[in-house]
């Protein structure tokens, strides 16, 4: 039975380092991108809320979503030209149909320092402390003595008691992001990520396994087309254990009423990840609000078993912008 349990666990650990997080809108999840995104934005404070369903077709493989909120401190007590913030993350990602559940709750900070005396130009350094939870319901579990012609109907030799496994453990991240803009219509930023870098260990009955450290080089940009509309673009590639990805496309900004001083916009675009799969995005953005879809249409080899089936995901950020505050140059998600 430890033998069994030893190679489910390595299944479900490297099904979890897929999804570390993993979010087609990434430029929409700013806070698991990279911790020093944490306080860049043009507002009093920052609410996002992200959830994905990928591959529902097999036994709902992946459930992800997440909350966070950050906002600005000190700004009576820094320079004019920096930003200091401070946020919190709540993560839940539920696999195999609920069986594996995993969560973390995290702090996050970032000082950005302003590069000129506009600040148009900031360098960010941003840290997270994560606790971590993750627990298997045996209950739920499907085991190979099980499978008869009408599915898993029958009774395992495995005894687990109805037990649930648990493990605990702190995680550490950190990340530095360079943003700049040249007015007031563009914005250009590229950053570093570097997520587990104390290697946290995951131990069970019978296994233990220690966390990869996962990198990610992100990079992204929006520039006006015209009056009425801008292109925005980003861009990311990430390293974990043997492994990496590389997402990359943009959409395209229709703003309704442009003299406005929070236009009602339209966003459509695009983005691939390679060798997995295409998502186009539709957007739409109004007063202090952006909503944001895309859906996975799978393009590897396991397009045969998610029977074309790829992922949907919704993302809805809240940005308190009062007209009395300083404008602060930043990304745009």
């Amino acid at each position: 039975m430890k033998k069994l349990l030893f190679i489910l666990l390595i299944i479900c650990c490297e099904n979890i380092i897929a999804q570390d997080p993993h979010f087609s809108q990434f430029f929409s999840s700013p806070l698991t991108l990279n911790p020093a995104f944490t306080g860049k934005f043009d507002g009093s404070y920052r609410v996002a809320g992200n959830y994905r369903n990928q591959w529902p077709s097999i036994n709902n493989a992946f459930t992800t979503s997440t909350l966070s909120a950050d906002f600005h401190i000190m700004q009576n007590k820094i320079a004019s030209n920096d930003t200091w913030g401070l946020g919190f993350i709540a993560y839940n990602d539920k696999s195999a149909n609920g069986a594996v559940n995993y969560n973390y709750f995290t702090a996050s900070t970032a000082y950005h320092k302003g590069l000129d005396e506009e600040g148009y130009h900031q360098l960010g350094v941003g840290l997270q402390i994560s606790y971590s939870n993750m627990f298997i319901t045996t209950s739920k579990l499907n085991f190979a003595d099980q499978l008869t012609t009408s599915g898993f109907t029958g009774i395992t030799n495995e005894v687990f008691n109805n037990s649930t496994l648990q493990t605990k453990y702190i995680d550490v991240n950190a990340g530095i992001l360079y943003n700049g803009s040249t007015n007031d219509r563009n914005n250009f930023y590229f950053g570093v990520s570097l997520y587990h870098i104390n290697r946290p260990t995951q131990s069970f009955t019978g296994a233990t396994y220690q966390l990869n450290p996962r990198a990610t080089i992100h990079a992204g940009t929006y520039f006006p087309l015209g009056d009425r509309s801008t292109l925005h673009l980003s861009a990311l590639q990430s390293f974990q254990g043997g492994t990496n990805e590389t997402v990359l496309g943009g959409a395209v900004q229709f703003m309704a009423n442009p003299d406005a001083e929070k236009p009602v916009s339209l966003y459509t675009g695009a983005w691939i990840r390679l060798n997995d799969a295409f998502f186009p995005y539709v957007g739409l953005e109004f007063g202090d609000f952006r909503l944001g879809a895309t859906y996975d249409i799978n393009t590897s080899s396991l397009k045969t078993a998610s029977e074309g089936v790829g992922g949907i995901e919704i993302s809805l950020i809240y940005v308190r912008r009062p007209s009395t505050e300083k404008s602060i140059n930043c990304p745009k998600f």
